[in-house]
């Protein structure tokens, strides 16, 4: 059965990139989350999509410029209410022991290097003993090569925005053994190529309800979405059948 990967937790709901939005994913009964990291001046890893706090946050600047301390003043909820930080890592991955999510942390570093973060992140993975519930992606390639040289033990898989001549071979070049594309721009005949030759394929960002059927239908491997509730809704419709 295709598996709900909450993005940026249940991000259609909550602030985005939260603990109150990771909660509400595992309420809700996804069967994972998926989130950013990146580092703070100080250099902790910290769970936030943008390189910037503006869209997300009462604050502004970069996020490599403000210390941990700094960044954890800043507010994600930005209509008012109870105050929501941006959480470290290491707070989330606490919180996963007492649970059986599995977690797709993305390695933002696309534009800024981060010079060691993947470093970091594999040392708290193992901290808590979560390697097997782990999958690294990013759109920097490189950085999942290298994490996988330092871990060969965690999953990774690349993020594709536009669509490649056989996946599968690339994914098997790099050792991944995922495949992360836009939904928009894989076709069905692809996602179950890529999934015969032993790549899971998990599309993103899964939103409307005909793109959720289309890839149930096939069995994917997963399917990444702002809106798991609406997403497992759809999904027992399909284990109902013969």
């Amino acid at each position: 059965m295709t598996q709900i990967f909450a993005h940026r937790g249940y991000s259609s709901a909550y602030p985005e990139n939260t603990m109150s939005a990771f909660v509400a994913a595992e309420k809700a009964g996804a069967d994972g989350i998926e989130l950013d990291v990146q580092l703070t001046k100080d250099g902790e890893v910290v769970v936030i999509h943008d390189e910037k706090v503006d869209r997300t946050t009462t604050g502004i600047g970069f996020v490599k410029d403000l210390l941990y301390k700094e960044l954890r003043q800043l507010n994600t909820n930005k209509k008012g209410g109870r105050k929501e930080p941006i959480p470290a890592l290491k707070e989330v991955l606490e919180w996963m022991t007492s649970n059986q999510l599995i977690c797709n942390i993305e390695f933002k570093n696309n534009r800024f290097p981060y010079d060691g973060m993947e470093e970091k992140v594999i040392h708290l993975v193992r901290n808590f003993h979560l390697d097997n519930r782990i999958i690294f992606s990013s759109f920097n390639h490189y950085s999942i090569v290298h994490s996988y040289c330092l871990a060969p033990e965690i999953e990774t898989a690349p993020l594709l925005l536009e669509g490649i001549y056989m996946p599968w071979v690339y994914c098997q070049s790099i050792r991944a053994k995922g495949l992360h594309p836009k939904h928009t721009t894989i076709s069905d005949r692809i996602i179950q190529k890529t999934m015969e030759n032993g790549i899971a394929v998990r599309p993103y960002t899964v939103n409307q309800e005909k793109d959720m059927h289309r890839l149930f239908n096939i069995k994917c491997t997963s399917i990444i979405t702002d809106d798991p509730v609406k997403a497992i809704k759809i999904r027992n419709q399909y284990k109902k059948r013969p």
